[in-house]
């Protein structure tokens, strides 16, 4: 039995997260803006008014976790805007990186003496912050800041890595939910938690630092 620490659980793959590691018996502190019915029926331990761009916020949670070790620590929460060249939005993009890449580093520093050897960091990015991949453009917002959260999480991985702390870089695929406009091209988040709760299970030290699919592919940077 371990604890886990997931941020943005009030829906979608967050939820299905707690859903699933719940049901294995797993300790789950589900932290969210604000949770839905949904999550609060789950029987989890909930930290609401969790904002990720707010260092008062972060600390207040913090300070509710008291000593608390965290085994594994994922970043889910995030968002995506639509980001053309025709329709530039500077702040829009702003508020990606804070929300997409500045955030999870803000948390994991916040809680670094939560996470003990043998702890885990995972940063849900997505291929669109893959360069190599990016063959249609646009989403100038969303792609730039999953590229900087796919940089600070290798960064991540060397820092981290002589305290026996492991870090992944996990795209869930495309999964139907209110992000994706629930498109009937993905797959369900309850497939798509579950290819990536084997990501998280099979990561260690060696491993650590790699840009993963859910479905176990390593993707390029």
């Amino acid at each position: 039995m371990a604890t886990y620490l997931i941020t943005g659980t009030n829906r979608g793959i967050g939820y299905e997260y707690c859903r699933q590691l719940h049901a294995r018996g797993d300790v789950v502190v589900a932290a969210c803006r604000k949770p839905s019915q949904q999550l609060e029926g789950l029987g989890v331990r909930i930290e609401a008014g969790v904002e990720i761009t707010s260092d008062g916020s972060i600390a207040r949670l913090k300070q509710r976790l008291r000593s608390l070790p965290i085994d594994v620590l994922i970043h889910n929460a995030g968002i995506l805007e639509s980001t053309t060249l025709k329709d530039f939005d500077p702040e829009s993009l702003r508020r990606q990186f804070e929300v997409n890449a500045i955030g999870p580093l803000r948390v994991t520093h916040a809680l670094m003496d939560h996470l003990l050897p043998g702890a885990k960091v995972i940063l849900m990015t997505s291929r669109m912050g893959s360069i190599d991949d990016n063959s249609s453009g646009g989403s100038y917002g969303y792609r730039m800041s999953k590229v900087a959260l796919c940089m600070a999480g290798k960064s991540l991985a060397i820092d981290l890595k002589s305290q026996g702390i492991a870090v992944a870089l996990l795209h869930p695929g495309l999964v139907r939910t209110r992000m994706t406009g629930f498109t009937d091209q993905g797959i369900t988040p309850e497939e798509s938690v579950d290819g990536l709760l084997a990501r998280i299970d099979n990561l260690n030290l060696e491993n650590s630092g790699t840009f993963w699919h859910a479905n176990g592919e390593i993707l390029p940077w």
